[in-house]
């Protein structure tokens, strides 16, 4: 019988935890419950007291999980609200990205911090996980059953045990150019694995470079530069730009020419003198200035020049991305002679900069990178 690691506060939620329980038991696997409890003597805890309360309970119980993958254990499941939703992810994070994961929660959380670098399954619950009622006896139901589907996964190690692929990074202010060169290296026969670099898919993608699921990097859509020096949600990914530095890298600078910002209408006042366009009901895309595209091609520039790897920059003059070519919202030629003439200032000697006449979706670039990857050194 499959065994499974169940996290739970059961000084809080032991009647909803006995309902999971026989739920995972029913569905034909065998729980052992990891208790996450604060431990508090039932003091009402607050501010950094009870974070660290939380740190503990977290550290304590990763211990009993990671003692419990070497017994056979082969999903961790969780269920929680604030407090009890946090304590599992600290632990789920701290564990292999492709080890079986699942989380019921009301999410009382942004769930992209939560998941930007690690692959856990969320299972939304619409009511609160405070007594059992029909709704969350269906939401527990529904997770215990994943989590026994999921026992069925064979291979559940590290990042290591994949194929190492091309990482590729992208948007949909990108996506033109992402699809020709996914195809172009299929047909070289290399594998590519695309990450979203909206400020969350960047730490996903960081991580893999880490672990070793990579080959080679086209950093096609370095925007978290925007994210990170500008402004936007993202989350902290402070090697963002020189993870896998050892590796042969193409880095081009597409949809770092504006700003990605939320709803429209909550945009700040001040961005609504700049051309922007809303790129769907829920974001925003603001044009940089030329003080901030200086800035983040300047950030660029130096942190590519703590590579140890081959790299190599591709500039495409003729838009860098698809609102940036003739008609577009954000089209400006300016804006990409400061970016290029600044990249160029500021890498070292061995870093080649290409400037292409074309748009970073035409055949000639998808040509150039395909091209360019190949002559560098592995």
């Amino acid at each position: 019988m499959s065994k499974v690691l169940v996290l739970v506060t059961m000084a809080t939620k032991l009647e909803e935890a006995q309902f999971l329980v026989a739920a995972l038991v029913a569905a034909g696997v065998e729980p052992q419950v990891v208790d996450t409890s604060l431990r508090t003597g039932g003091e009402v805890l607050g501010g950094e007291g009870k974070c660290i309360a939380m740190s503990d309970a977290a550290k304590r119980a990763l211990m009993q999980v990671n003692e419990g993958r070497k017994n056979g254990a082969e999903v961790v499941v969780g269920i929680g609200g604030g407090t009890g939703g946090e304590i599992a992810l600290q632990v789920m994070r701290d564990l292999p990205v492709t080890y079986p994961k699942v989380l019921c929660t009301t999410l009382p959380f942004d769930p992209r911090f939560a998941v930007a670098d690690n692959s856990i399954v969320l299972v939304p619950s619409p009511a609160d996980i405070m007594g059992l009622n029909g709704m969350l006896r269906e939401c527990l139901e529904n997770t215990a059953l994943m989590t026994a589907g999921l026992c069925k996964k064979k291979r559940k190690g590290e990042l290591i045990d994949i194929e190492p692929s091309v990482g590729i990074t992208a948007l949909g202010a990108t996506d033109g150019a992402i699809r020709p060169l996914v195809d172009a290296l299929k047909g070289q026969g290399r594998e590519c694995t695309v990450f979203h670099s909206n400020g969350f898919g960047g730490a996903a993608f960081a991580r893999f470079a880490r672990k070793g699921a990579l080959d080679a990097i086209v950093d096609l859509t370095p925007h978290e530069l925007t994210r990170i020096h500008l402004a936007g949600a993202h989350v902290p990914m402070p090697d963002r730009f020189s993870a896998g530095g050892h590796l042969p890298r193409i880095v081009l600078p597409g949809a770092i020419n504006f700003i990605g910002l939320g709803q429209k209408n909550l945009m700040p006042a001040r961005y609504f003198e700049r051309p922007h366009y809303e790129h769907s009901s829920l974001f925003t895309h603001v044009k940089l200035t030329e003080e901030e595209m200086v800035l983040v091609s300047a950030k660029l520039a130096h942190e590519l020049n703590t590579l140890s790897g081959p790299c190599a920059v591709i500039i495409p003059m003729g838009g860098f991305s698809h609102h940036d070519r003739p008609g577009g919202a954000i089209e400006d030629h300016s804006l990409r002679e400061t970016c290029a003439a600044t990249l160029e200032a500021n890498l070292n000697n061995d870093i080649p900069v290409t400037r292409i006449e074309a748009h970073l979706f035409a055949p000639e670039v998808t040509q150039a990178i395909t091209s360019t990857l190949t002559a560098l050194p592995a």
